[in-house]
């Protein structure tokens, strides 16, 4: 199939792009392309207007500031990937990148456009919660910030509003140890189930923080608090593992489909968090 009949806007300023957003009804911006595209393709999305950010200079880009890592909305995947900057400062954000579709994808997919897809089995989302990141948005009233945890607020949904963009990310910098790890049908393909992992350790190698996020058993990434109390002031050995692993309720998982049932669905959690911590784990015994 081919995309409905769309007006096509190519602005050079954030200022530009948002008047587009505010004066053309049902108009959508651009960024990689690698989500919106393809809908669009099939018709699962009839935008009336593109508003294409690629010519948007100043929405790319990685810097450091105030003990966050910044990272522009246009930032390509493949760019984070490769950063020291990033591999330094947030490797959990690398562990999830690499899972991110496939090179050539990661060569034009944005991280601010697969944030703001928020499709659930998408890796970035649940990177970004775990790692208590904020959203900047601009909108023709000024900008405002959005923690990550408010900023999904449903199966493809954000706070986002149809008139705004998101221009920033600020990612803190980590601390402690991390994993993120998921299961697909095919090395590529959008995530069954993930987690992202990370810990942190007093100079008593006991817990003293932990963020335990899953993507695919619900709309938005799901952050479980049991399981991450369950390891607070303990050593993460085998013990503290299991414990963790039985606080990851059924009732966590909100998705069933054909061959991905909620039962399932939670089996992989767990899975996948007894796997995550024991990574976490021998690289705290290694540091």
């Amino acid at each position: 199939m081919k995309p409905a009949p769309f007006e096509y806007y190519a602005p050079t300023t954030i200022a530009g792009a948002l008047q587009v957003l505010r004066d053309v009804e049902s108009a959508r911006p651009l960024a990689g392309g690698q989500s919106l595209v393809p809908m669009m393709a099939v018709r699962l999305a009839r935008p009336a207007a593109i508003v294409d950010l690629n010519t948007i200079s100043e929405l790319t880009g990685i810097s450091e500031e105030d003990a966050c890592l910044v990272i522009k909305s246009m930032t390509r995947q493949a760019t984070a990937l490769h950063s020291k900057e990033v591999a330094h400062r947030v490797p959990l954000l690398i562990e999830a990148l690499s899972n991110v579709g496939h090179p050539a994808t990661r060569a034009r997919g944005t991280i601010g456009g697969s944030v703001a897809n928020a499709d659930p089995a998408s890796e970035l989302p649940v990177a970004m919660v775990a790692l208590d990141a904020r959203f900047l948005i601009a909108g023709q009233k000024g900008h405002r910030t959005v923690a990550a945890q408010e900023f999904f607020t449903g199966m493809f949904e954000t706070a986002l509003g149809a008139d705004e963009l998101l221009i920033e990310i600020r990612v803190p910098f980590q601390r402690g140890v991390s994993s993120f790890l998921e299961i697909s049908r095919r090395k590529g393909d959008f995530a069954i189930v993930s987690v992202a992992v990370k810990v942190s350790v007093n100079a008593e190698k006991r817990c003293d923080g932990a963020a335990i996020v899953f993507g695919g058993i619900g709309p938005t990434p799901t952050r479980c608090s049991a399981a991450e109390r369950e390891l607070l002031g303990r050593t993460i050995d085998e013990s503290a593992i299991a414990a963790s692993i039985s606080a990851v309720p059924l009732e966590l998982v909100e998705l069933d489909s054909h061959g991905a049932s909620r039962s399932y669905r939670h089996r992989l959690a767990r899975v996948l968090l007894a796997r995550a911590l024991k990574i976490v784990s021998s690289r705290g015994e290694a540091r």
